[in-house]
């Protein structure tokens, strides 16, 4: 049965401490109080900040995350599928945990899972990328001939692209890569161009003339763009005389990828197959901080893309990640015939603080990613591979949460846990009015509608990382609106109260969905926590939210709490609960090289 959230406290050994579990103290909560005491986690002092433990260094690493063993990493660069392996290169820092001195790191795995650490397949050798091996991707050739194509800086910091092959095919690990003696092939020497924002070139496709393709990041007499180029051979390239698309934005669009979905239907396509008739085509940039894209058709005439939807303001843009998330790459998984995404993650401490866990950054858990049956926006999921670490499932089934509930799931590991859980609405007439300026910030208004704020429907979700007195712990969680012709969903991960640590980002980041509740009464959240990354897929992977978090209670009593609970005026039922303690993966610690 759920529990009133005051029950959770031992109040009489708190005393004056038990004022809000979740309102902040100079904050007047008109819910304290007269309402035979439910409402008392609602009323505590907000937390003092306090310094880190030194078991701070260890305690956060990850378990079954991609991240080397120590060091920088950034963007994901070039997945793939070869031969029998998944292949992953990143940005990489060999000399410390700091940005800078980039070069391709390069692991392989057989499951998505586990991965052995490699020798860097790219390092800075060669005047045109002394100034690092920036992010770059790889496209199979017809023959089986991988070929990496990745934008170099030179001396000046001027960016160019640059080729690369495997030395030897017959190497299953493709552990060495020889440069081209012509590179760069393409460099930004057009009219209109900025020769140091030029970078991040896609996977190549094949068009209908049989040339191939691909699109390059940059700016273009000033406006974001994917530039677009042509080759017969891959390794000379000629710039087609408009972009695959622009815009009139003056931010640049780093890391674009650009890929073919079908509405509906959740296997993958290869850009250079015949690309079956209804298909959408999806182009990604990185701007803003954050993953950004439109789902258009690709006008073969043209050779240009469409967006069904030209919205000029790009707050409305579509985000592939809503939280801490970037510079994300995509690849045909030819294996299980699936599109599967990645994405960077970065620290959100400080400097300091990296400087002494020796490492910075990861990358998400890879996700199959495709097109909603509307054809209006991408899908994502964790790979069913990462359900191999699942272990000591807990189960629950029908459970009422009524206003200011919580039920604890115990019995998992609260640092490395998978959860699974299910939301019915018992009733959808008490949902508040949508107010659509809502959609320009949504990460404000989780802000200044916390779970501690009531509504009618929400706000119902999950409270993890949770302290035992809970002055820490992370909300991830919904809130149901009805504006005059649909409801929308806002799905916030609310890491204000996550930790008592000083030095720390932690916002309250989020995101609005539609969602037909005339149809499906129930809506969906699976959270997989993995130490200080969280990643939460709503509504069936509608909105998907990245989070880092470092709760002082992971360093100091190594014990966290996870519950169920509901804050809105409606009950929320949950018709079914399932969570898993999460094992550890083999992340780069077994070495194809002694020296990673």
């Amino acid at each position: 049965m759920a529990q009133a959230w005051a029950f959770l406290l031992p109040v009489l050994v708190l005393g004056s401490y038990v004022t809000s579990l979740f309102f902040p103290s100079y904050i007047s909560n008109p819910l304290c109080g007269g309402d035979g005491g439910r409402s008392l986690f609602l009323c505590a002092q907000a937390p003092k900040d306090q310094d880190p433990s030194p078991a701070v260094s260890t305690m956060y690493k990850t378990a079954f995350h991609f991240q080397p063993a120590k060091n920088w990493m950034n963007d994901p660069s070039g997945p793939m599928y070869f031969n029998g392996i998944y292949h992953e290169f990143y940005q990489y820092n060999l000399n410390g945990p700091i940005f800078g001195d980039i070069v391709w790191g390069h692991s392989v795995s057989t499951d998505l899972v586990n991965w052995i650490g490699l020798e860097p397949a790219l390092v800075r050798d060669t005047p045109s990328d002394i100034d690092g091996c920036w992010t770059g991707s790889v496209t199979i050739l017809p023959g089986g001939k991988p070929i990496i194509i990745y934008t170099g800086g030179d001396i000046d910091q001027h960016q160019a692209q640059n080729i690369a092959f495997p030395k030897n095919r017959s190497d299953p690990y493709l552990r060495e890569w020889i440069k081209a003696p012509n590179n760069p092939v393409l460099r930004p020497d057009e009219p209109g161009m900025n020769s140091i924002e030029f970078r991040d070139p896609t996977t190549g496709w094949i068009g209908p003339d049989g040339l191939w393709r691909m699109a390059v990041g940059g700016e273009l007499n000033g406006y974001s763009a994917a530039l677009l180029y042509k080759s017969e051979d891959f390794l000379n390239w000629t710039k087609v005389d408009h972009p695959l698309y622009s815009h009139n934005g003056s931010n640049m669009w780093e890391c674009p990828d650009f890929f073919a979905v079908l509405p509906g239907n959740n296997a993958g396509l290869d850009l250079s197959a015949a690309i079956p008739q209804g298909a959408k085509h999806a182009l990604k940039m990185s701007v803003d901080s954050v993953d950004k894209y439109m789902i258009g058709v690709y006008d073969l005439q043209r050779d240009a893309f469409v967006p069904d939807n030209v919205v000029d303001d790009r707050r409305l843009w579509l985000r592939i990640d809503y939280g801490t998330f970037y510079a994300s790459k995509s690849f045909f998984d030819s294996n299980k015939n699936r599109r599967i995404i990645w994405g960077w993650s970065r620290e959100t401490d400080s400097p300091s603080d990296d400087l002494e866990k020796g490492w910075a950054g990861l990358h998400t858990i890879p996700r199959t990613i495709w097109l909603a049956g509307d054809g209006k926006q991408l899908l994502q999921w964790p790979v069913e591979e990462i359900e191999s670490l699942r272990t000591n499932e807990i189960s629950h089934q029908g459970i009422e949460l009524n206003k200011g509930d919580l039920f604890e799931i115990k019995e998992v590991d609260a640092f490395q846990a998978d959860v699974e859980i299910d939301f019915e609405l018992a009733s959808i007439d008490d949902a508040d009015p949508f107010d659509p300026s809502w959609l320009l910030d949504p990460e404000k208004h989780c802000g200044e509608a916390g779970a501690s704020v009531p509504g009618g429907i929400g706000p119902f979700g999950l409270v993890i990382l949770a302290s035992d007195n809970m002055d820490e712990h992370t909300e991830v969680y919904f809130r149901v609106y009805k504006s005059q012709e649909k409801y929308m969903v806002l799905m916030c991960s609310d890491l204000r109260r996550s930790s008592l640590r000083p030095d720390l980002e932690k916002p309250a980041y989020g995101g609005f969905f539609e969602f037909d509740l005339e149809k499906e009464r129930k809506i969906s959240l699976r959270t997989l926590i993995d130490r200080s990354a969280v990643e939460s897929f709503g509504g069936g992977g509608r909105v998907c939210i990245t989070s880092r978090v470092y709760p002082a209670v992971l360093a100091d009593v190594g014990r966290a709490h996870i519950y169920a609970f509901n804050n809105g005026s409606a009950t929320v039922r949950v018709p079914q609960l399932s969570a898993w303690t999460m094992r550890k993966a083999q992340v780069n610690v077994e070495k194809g090289w002694s020296a990673i």
